[in-house]
């Protein structure tokens, strides 16, 4: 199976090319950026695919980020996503940020340590969820004040992963056992985007948003109540 993959949910826009029958990422790319994915990922996806050799027809599958993330990382990430499907008539699938932080991990046999993966929500709150060793979830995907992600404790000296893992540790509980390792990273592996979207199927990963919360900016209130309204044609 030839998987292209894309990321731009977070701070990096990334493409890679995955064959899995060669069992191996075949070509990938990956920019540290804050802002400017729009711009940066048509161009770099061209770089991937000419890398690749492979052409957008022989791919079999799109994989995406869908979230959670950056509001705008994520409408372009899917958007780019959606578009080459549909012209190169593939179907396309979601991968959350949160399990290909946690993939990695995860992934490695007999792991007996629970797995926190965690990314910035700001605000004094963190998009988290736990997995077991056993790859069992501990706690779904959720959107929670730092102080509830820190209880996770409980379950045991943990691997934190993600943009927040830095955060959590530094807020540890003094009285809890100290995490095994602390893997702050800015994006998830686009190689680990890949794998996963071969794993899944459109029909339980679908490419849309995976927000967990409203966003930050809404409409003012008085377009909400309709007393602003356009003026009047003539």
């Amino acid at each position: 199976m030839l998987i292209l993959a894309i990321d731009t949910a977070l701070d990096a826009c990334a493409a890679a090319v995955l064959d899995t029958s060669a069992d191996g990422v075949i070509a990938l790319e990956s920019q540290a950026m804050k802002r400017g994915h729009a711009e940066a990922l048509m161009p770099l996806i061209a770089r991937v695919m000419k890398a690749s050799g492979v052409g957008f027809a022989a791919l079999d599958r799109i994989a995406a980020t869908s979230g959670p993330g950056s509001f705008t990382g994520l409408r372009v990430c899917l958007s780019a996503a959606r578009g080459i499907a549909l012209a190169a008539g593939k179907p396309v699938v979601g991968v959350t940020t949160l399990t290909a932080f946690a993939a990695p991990i995860v992934s490695k046999n007999g792991e007996p340590h629970p797995v926190i993966a965690a990314i910035d929500a700001r605000h004094d709150h963190v998009y988290f969820q736990v997995i077991g060793g056993d790859g069992i979830a501990l706690i779904k995907p959720k959107v929670a004040p730092i102080a509830e992600a820190l209880d996770a404790a409980r379950f045991g000296a943990p691997y934190l992963v993600g943009n927040a893992a830095k955060i959590l540790a530094d807020r540890w509980p003094a009285d809890a056992a100290p995490p095994v390792k602390v893997d702050q990273q800015a994006a998830p592996d686009i190689a680990w985007v890949a794998w996963l979207g071969a794993a899944v199927s459109p029909e339980s990963s679908p490419a849309r948003p995976y927000y967990l919360r409203a966003p930050d900016a809404k409409p003012p209130k008085d377009l909400l109540s309709g007393a602003a309204q356009p003026p009047a044609s003539r």
